[in-house]
């Protein structure tokens, strides 16, 4: 007999998403970006990705069930990212989710939006193994996880950013450089004809006596900065292909050296890439080049399922529905800067807003 059908919705940010997981496998999945909407403004603007959201909600899970074969009677469990994220964003989202569980009669869950970056994982390459280190890189994101039963189990967190995210240095730097938003595939694309040999950028947090899993990318930030006014100042053409090859070559360098430690000193024989900033070409080939020297088993998610998508909570809700795990209340709400302790994330509603 087959197992339960769980819709997951994401809507952290400026992407909503509608995924449908039965028993671990991928049944469709859905996400309508706003991106285009923010680009102009060189960031997420929160207001405008809360009405994306609302226009997008329907059409999204609409066209999810649809490429499934499904009909909303036919889900067993809906999931829906609690936080953290934007706040007008979740409670979109959220709303969304209460109406849809209410209306096929069936128990909700929140999740919390970076354990689904990890689950993400495994829609593609099955369960994870115990222990894992998982490695999470994203626009807001920068942490080093030690990972063992994702949702029965509290997530150990090994190191995260003391600044900037790995996609916020990448966007901060790419505006540096006259380069569009989003500034990851940007700085991708640019560098691909670039020489990264030609500028010494900073590895930040890797010298002896650093902590060794904390990660910091303000300081790598404001040294691009330098070098971008330096040529400016100079009156130079500014070598953008090189500068933007010399700040992946430094981010890569950083996230696979911290990560590989985290696998040594764990004896951990598998590390998982997930999070917006594991589809960069260079962060994937040199972990996988330092992975294969260390004899460590590197997984990372297709790059669909890297950026966020509804799929990922969904994952998160089929693990957490098969681990016999307590919906959530009627009164959960949204928490924008929860810490990731665990999968499950069921924040109650303030008692003035349940008064309302």
């Amino acid at each position: 007999m087959s197992g339960p059908v769980v819709l997951g919705i994401e809507s952290s940010c400026d992407e909503t998403g509608a995924g449908i997981v039965r028993d671990g496998k991928l049944l469709a999945h859905v996400v309508a970006s706003s991106m285009d909407e923010h680009a102009r403004f060189g960031g997420v603007v929160p207001e405008i990705a809360a009405r994306a959201h609302l226009q997008s909600f329907d059409p999204v899970v609409r066209e999810a069930l649809d490429r499934a074969g499904l009909r909303l009677g036919q889900i067993d469990a809906v999931a829906v990212t609690t936080g953290p994220g934007l706040s007008g964003a979740l409670q979109v989202g959220l709303a969304g989710a209460k109406s849809l569980a209410y209306a096929a009669g069936v128990p909700l869950y929140g999740v919390h939006h970076l354990a689904g970056h990890v689950a993400a994982d495994t829609l593609e390459h099955g369960p994870l193994p115990e222990p894992c280190v998982v490695l999470i890189v994203s626009g807001g994101h920068t942490s080093l996880l030690l990972v063992r039963d994702l949702v029965r189990e509290p997530i150990l967190h090994l190191g995260d950013t003391l600044d900037d995210a790995a996609g916020e240095c990448f966007d901060k730097v790419a505006r540096i450089l006259g380069l569009p938003y989003p500034g990851g595939p940007a700085i991708d694309r640019a560098a691909r004809d670039g020489d990264a040999n030609v500028v010494a950028f900073p590895r930040p947090l890797t010298r002896p006596g650093d902590d060794p899993y904390a990660f910091s990318f303000s300081g790598l930030k404001t040294a691009a900065a330098r070098w971008v006014e330096r040529h400016r100042a100079q009156g130079l053409d500014l070598p953008v292909a090189d500068g933007a090859a010399a700040l992946q070559e430094a981010v890569a360098d950083v996230l696979s050296r911290k990560a590989l430690a985290a696998c040594r000193t764990y004896d951990v024989k598998t590390l998982i890439v997930v999070g917006g900033v594991a589809a960069n070409s260079r962060v994937r080939a040199l972990t996988e080049q330092r992975c294969a020297s260390a004899g460590v088993r590197l997984r990372v998610p297709p790059m669909t399922l890297c950026t966020d998508n509804g799929a990922m909570i969904a994952a998160v809700g089929d693990l957490l529905v098969r681990a016999g795990a307590e919906p959530a209340p009627l009164d959960v709400s949204v928490d924008p800067s929860a810490p990731l302790e665990y999968a499950s994330l069921t924040p109650s509603a303030p008692v003035s807003a349940r008064a309302a």
